[in-house]
């Protein structure tokens, strides 16, 4: 078999030469078995006294030893007094001796219950400065407060769900709120008309109603008709005799100057001057200083 090896380098024996390739490979493998990591992956040693502690079981077996021994001396000690009179004496016939301050201390206790007792007793007769039954009321009126201004009544997650009915109930029932509806919707309508508010209603009580523009100017109008003066409030209400003559005959001057225009305006009209157009502006100023004018005239006929 020597015949059939082949060596990897050349040799003038081949028997010899893998005698020793043989020998190098055992001592290849062998160094490899036996070669040890660089890191420690084993887990630590573990000793027997670190988990059977000897020494603490041998402390526990004396101390129950111990225990044992104490209370089976106890027993026999019971047992002997259950069984004979034993050696104790529970009465105390001592007698305590007369002392000569015994009158004053039972004096002083005395006194002092006596004083104990009517301090109790003008504790008790002491009239409360504060009021319960007013704490009380006032309780009630802020209940009631905010009841008015609350969404929703008071323990209202309290109440019982109201069984369910069939489909005629929920109609009739629909049928009332609409009726309902609609007769508010009237008397709200006639109270518009009339210039009276409606009612106010639970929901409403929480909710907050926006003023109107309308209703501000109104106000505001209001307020400058109060703060006109006594004079004006006179003219106002009393003309004059001149301003109701003047209002019911017309002069026959101012009759001819309606009817019969001057052939002086007649040439005005047919041949217009060079002046100035004044335009609407102008013309309303003047008009109001006119109107501004007579009731001036009317104070100092008065006057």
């Amino acid at each position: 078999m020597h015949r059939a090896y082949q060596s990897v380098l050349p040799t003038h024996n081949k028997l010899l030469q893998q005698r020793w390739d043989t020998t190098y490979y055992k001592e290849h493998r062998r160094k490899v078995y036996d070669a040890k990591p660089m890191v420690d992956t084993k887990p630590p040693p573990t000793y027997m006294h670190l988990h059977l502690k000897l020494k603490k079981l041998q402390l526990e077996e004396e101390r129950l030893a111990i225990i044992e021994r104490d209370n089976r001396t106890l027993l026999e000690k019971m047992s002997y007094i259950m069984r004979t009179r034993g050696r104790i004496d529970n009465r105390n016939n001592y007698e305590y001796k007369s002392s000569l301050n015994r009158e004053k201390r039972q004096r002083e206790l005395l006194r002092v219950i006596k004083e104990n007792q009517s301090i109790l007793q003008r504790i008790n007769m002491r009239q409360p400065e504060y009021s319960a039954k007013k704490w009380e009321d006032d309780w009630v009126a802020n209940q009631r407060f905010m009841d008015s201004i609350s969404a929703y009544p008071q323990n209202w997650w309290l109440e019982k769900e109201k069984p369910r009915q069939g489909r005629s109930a929920r109609l009739e029932r629909r049928h009332h709120d609409e009726g309902r509806q609609s007769a508010k919707s009237k008397e709200f309508k006639d109270d518009q008309q009339q210039g009276t508010p409606p009612p106010a209603t639970t929901e409403d009580k929480g909710k907050v109603k926006p003023k109107k523009e309308s209703e501000k100017k109104k106000k505001v109008a209001k307020r400058g008709q109060k703060e006109d003066s006594p004079q004006q409030k006179d003219a106002s209400r009393s003309p004059t005799p001149q301003q109701k003559v003047a209002t019911r005959s017309p002069t026959p001057q101012q009759k001819e100057a309606t009817r019969s225009p001057t052939p002086q305006q007649k040439e005005a009209t047919r041949s217009p001057t060079p002046q100035k157009v004044e335009s609407s502006e102008q013309r309303n100023e003047a008009e109001n200083s006119e109107n501004a004018e007579i009731p001036v005239q009317q104070n100092e006929s008065e006057a």
